[in-house]
């Protein structure tokens, strides 16, 4: 079938809603199950080695609490953060949380189960992603897109800290397109940013969030 407007792109597989928490959990299933090639193997974990240290640490010495709460601490702010910015950082929320801080979390209770058998952590990965990306999907529904403009509310995967760097230029112009006064807003807080010598896509964010509470998007 040959797509031939951007109507049919829109509502496509690809960019529909009901997607984003298949990507979710597929992500979550093959990270959660490189947690458990780590717990069998001693090798394969999805993140870094400072992070996969904490785990270690409670594997050796029976104590998981600060796997746990840094794990789940970064997966609860991602999943307020994603709906809201536009951007679910997979390292914050599928690698650590998913990946150190929920199998953190087993390990605690003495579950045990999720982590010893390939299949049961493919499915346990998968489960836990499903319901993180119905839960992102929904905040999504009642905050942003609640007046039905889905500008600026679709939800990007994939932007960390190593490449979110990138994404101030980008967002700058995608502010510039939403409108006007937006798009000054993210240019003056990207520039400020820039002058602050800190990221410039945080400052793009936030200044077009002002200007755009200010002057907002009219919508049909």
């Amino acid at each position: 079938m040959i797509v031939d407007n951007n109507e049919d792109l829109q509502t496509g597989f690809w960019l529909s809603e009901w997607a984003f928490p298949i990507f979710t959990a597929f992500l979550a299933a093959g990270v959660f199950a490189g947690t458990h090639m780590y717990y069998v193997y001693h090798i394969g974990a999805f993140n870094e080695i400072a992070i996969v240290a904490m785990l270690e640490a409670g594997l050796k010495g029976g104590s998981f609490g600060a796997a746990a709460a840094f794990g789940a601490s970064f997966l609860f702010a991602r999943i307020l953060e994603g709906p809201l910015v536009g951007i679910l950082d997979i390292g914050g929320s599928i690698m650590t949380g998913v990946g150190i801080g929920v199998p953190a979390i087993f390990l605690s209770m003495g579950i045990t189960g999720p982590l010893e058998s390939f299949p049961l952590a493919l499915l346990t990965g998968a489960v836990i992603g499903l319901v993180i990306g119905c839960i992102i999907i929904i905040i999504r529904k009642y905050t942003v897109a609640s007046n039905e403009s889905t500008f600026g509310a679709d939800v990007m995967m994939g932007a960390g800290n190593a490449s979110g760097r990138y994404l101030g230029p980008m967002i700058v112009i995608a502010a510039a397109m939403a409108s006007i006064p937006v798009g000054i807003g993210a240019t003056i807080g990207a520039a400020a940013f820039y002058a602050w010598k800190k990221p410039i896509a945080g400052g793009a964010i936030i200044g077009a969030m002002i200007l755009g509470a200010l002057f907002p998007i009219m919508t049909k």
